[in-house]
């Protein structure tokens, strides 16, 4: 018998693969999609209860799952209570789960500025908080005041703008869930709001890699340096390890082909980084999870 029986939301071993962007990796030996906070909960404590580590979902874009899977739980918060945005005059807050995209669309489309220049980060608007997503015009901690957040012992804390710290691609919401993200923004004509992410999102599809190929960005910027331009004038772009290279279009995401795994994925990101320290000086840190 499991020792999640008794809980409606969980399946055992469920493919991940299918849920990453790189489309490689193996099962979690636990899945759920909880229905509400208090399923959400509930499950939280009894995975502390079994000693079972948690990983959150969100999707899929910063993770690398390894072949063997997950031995614990992984939670994908899909459910509308996880995923609905609200604005209230130059105020929007949004579930945790909500998609980055679907955020920005509804800002801009209310006239609110000051998330466009997120436009063409995937992922979730936790995941995004996490970790700081930005860009050349900022990242989305400046926007954030406020958040509800789940410790990893099922504890719900408020956290108010003066609890928020934000740095280069970290934060200081570092417990399990982001439930709740509140941002304050810039009242603008949308039109022009419009245009501007446009232009932005013009130019950041010519640099990155096609649509259809499944990727990642590896490496986080080194203070003052662009990861990218490290690893191609270190002449790697296009080298290839088993069935994984870093891309012609952009050196710091690798492009995953048919037949490829985790461990190729794995063995690439350790030559890449070994040549440019070698050649470089420099220790590049990852910014993918790796699972």
């Amino acid at each position: 018998m499991s020792v999640l029986s008794g809980i409606e939301c969980v399946r055992e071993n469920v493919p991940l693969a299918e849920r990453t962007w790189f489309k490689v990796g193996g099962p979690a030996r636990y899945y759920a999609e909880p229905q509400s906070i208090e399923e959400l909960q509930s499950l939280v404590v009894r995975c502390l209860e079994e000693g079972l580590h948690v990983h959150l979902l969100g999707g899929g874009s910063n993770v690398l799952v390894r072949d063997e899977g997950v031995a614990g739980m992984v939670i994908s918060l899909v459910s509308d209570v996880f995923t609905n945005i609200k604005n209230a005059g130059h105020r929007v807050t949004t579930g945790g789960g909500a998609n980055l995209a679907n955020l920005i669309t509804v800002t801009v489309g209310a006239g609110l500025a000051g998330l466009e220049p997120l436009v063409g980060i995937p992922g979730t608007v936790g995941g995004a908080l996490h970790g700081n997503a930005g860009s050349h015009g900022g990242d989305i901690g400046q926007w954030a005041c406020g958040a509800a957040v789940m410790s990893r012992s099922g504890e719900i804390i408020q956290r108010e703008r003066d609890d928020l710290v934000f740095a280069y691609r970290q934060s200081s919401l570092d417990e399990l869930v982001i439930l709740q993200a509140k941002f304050e923004l810039e009242e603008e004509d949308p039109v022009e709001i419009t245009k501007r992410m446009q232009k932005l999102w013009i130019v950041k599809k010519a640099n990155l890699p096609m649509a259809h190929e499944n990727t990642g960005c590896i490496f986080k910027n080194p203070r003052g340096m662009s990861a990218g331009m490290l690893i191609d004038q270190c002449g790697l772009k296009g080298e290839q390890l088993g069935g994984v290279e870093v891309s012609q279009r952009h050196a710091n995401f690798f492009v995953a082909k048919p037949g490829a795994t985790a461990k190729d994925v794995l063995q690439l990101i350790d030559a890449v980084r070994n040549r440019v320290a070698e050649r470089m000086g420099v220790e590049l840190e990852t910014e993918i999870e790796i699972w």
